[in-house]
């Protein structure tokens, strides 16, 4: 279930990513690198912080082969895109805890300790769109006040806990990922936010 839900989140992942790209008027190669990026960056980002090789994108090409023909589909039936704006908003939060839990079990299965497990989980679930932020000349959305990162962090948390307190690990991810697929949603609907900082006093 979590290699389809995968293989769902990073095409839906692409897809937003050359929208991303078309917005900034990039070439072919422009929406397929962003595309790519954004997909596959957080588990790349994480992979070479932990040392943990081969980087996935590189163990399955596959996984390349769909995000490029994602980005190229939307290109093609970008008037059309707009219409599913909802949708994408809900794959996009799928995305967000999918990869969470996904990085999470990688940091997981090299024994490392906890809190580096929790970053590793959220790495991978965030970095992704950050890459595509600065690429795209745009303040990263993990930076902002939206429930993002917090969701990520959350849900990375969530499933951990439920397993060290002896929950089925089948059970602690479907949970974990449910209850951050909600707070995503939830806080996208009801415009959560976390506090900003506002400094705006001259030192000069």
């Amino acid at each position: 279930m979590l290699h389809s839900l995968y293989l769902v989140a990073i095409t839906a992942e692409a897809m937003t990513a050359a929208l991303a790209a078309g917005r900034r008027n990039m070439d072919w190669l422009g929406v397929g690198v962003i595309a790519c990026v954004t997909a596959l960056g957080g588990g790349t980002v994480r992979d070479v912080l932990l040392g943990h090789h081969p980087l996935v994108w590189i163990e399955h090409p596959l996984y390349l082969g769909i995000t490029l023909a994602a980005a190229i589909l939307t290109a093609f039936i970008a008037p059309v895109m707009k219409r599913l704006r909802t949708l994408f908003l809900l794959l996009d939060a799928l995305g967000l805890v999918v990869f969470t839990v996904i990085g999470c079990n990688v940091a997981a299965s090299m024994e490392l300790p906890f809190f580096i497990v929790v970053v590793a989980g959220m790495i991978t679930g965030t970095f992704g769109g950050v890459l595509r932020d600065i690429l795209c000349n745009r303040t990263p959305l993990l930076f902002r006040r939206e429930l993002y990162a917090t969701v990520s962090l959350l849900t990375g948390l969530l499933y951990l806990g439920l397993q060290h307190a002896g929950v089925v690990h089948g059970v602690a991810m479907v949970v974990a990922m449910v209850a951050g697929f909600a707070m995503r949603v939830l806080a996208i609907r009801y415009g959560w936010e976390m506090p900003k900082f506002v400094y705006q006093e001259d030192w000069d």
